[in-house]
């Protein structure tokens, strides 16, 4: 069961089951666990090949026993995902916890990219279950539907679920508009039904340069 003590803290109470886990997010437990390392970008074979191709660094360890084990990372925000049978794809550097159930796994995104410390995969969640996202600064949830599509800053991104197509705007960004420069060359658009997760902070992206 994951429950949030306070915004930045995440508390999961574990009766002999699995949860997986950032590598080095846990800060205290209590009963008794097990601890093992693990390879992020997915499981079996395929998982391994993709970490190669895609050089993803989502380093994740999973955690086992009875009692309560409290995650955290550099203070960061932290929203609750329910999964019902539907796929979340997340960057791996904001993915702190999912439950031991839920599959891991890579997809092919594009040019986002150009965002630095990130592949050109983000990272997929999906079964039943929750899992567990940071932010940098309390995460927006925003909805897109047929009539409302949503352009997103590649440095804001966070997540998204549901049916939704994701394609990349070249061209004048917000910031240039803005008079500020340096700006992204590009940003996310997503048309369809579901959810986007955004930041208020930006991470420091070299996609002006591509």
């Amino acid at each position: 069961m994951f429950r949030l003590q306070g915004s930045k803290v995440l508390a999961v109470d574990m009766t002999g089951d699995a949860v997986r886990a950032k590598n080095g997010s846990m800060v205290a437990y209590d009963g008794q666990m097990a601890f093992k390392k693990m390879s992020g970008g997915g499981e079996g074979i395929r998982g391994m090949v993709t970490r190669r191709l895609t050089g993803e660094q989502m380093t994740m360890m999973e955690v086992k026993g009875h009692g309560t084990c409290w995650f955290a990372d550099r203070a960061s925000e932290i929203n609750l995902v329910g999964l019902q049978g539907d796929k979340l794809y997340v960057e791996s550097s904001n993915l702190l916890a999912t439950d031991g159930g839920l599959r891991t796994g890579t997809t092919f995104t594009g040019m986002r990219g150009a965002s630095q410390g990130n592949g050109l995969f983000t990272t997929t969640v999906e079964g039943h279950g929750q899992a567990a996202i940071m932010s940098d600064g309390p995460a927006v949830v925003l909805r897109v539907s047929a009539q409302y599509p949503l352009t997103v800053d590649p440095g804001a991104y966070v997540a998204h679920q549901g049916n939704l197509r994701q394609s990349f705007q070249s061209g004048v960004t917000f910031r240039t508009l803005l008079g500020e420069g340096g700006g992204e060359a590009f940003q996310i658009r997503f048309e369809g039904d579901g959810l986007v997760y955004v930041q208020p902070s930006e991470r420091n992206t070299i996609a002006g340069d591509v």
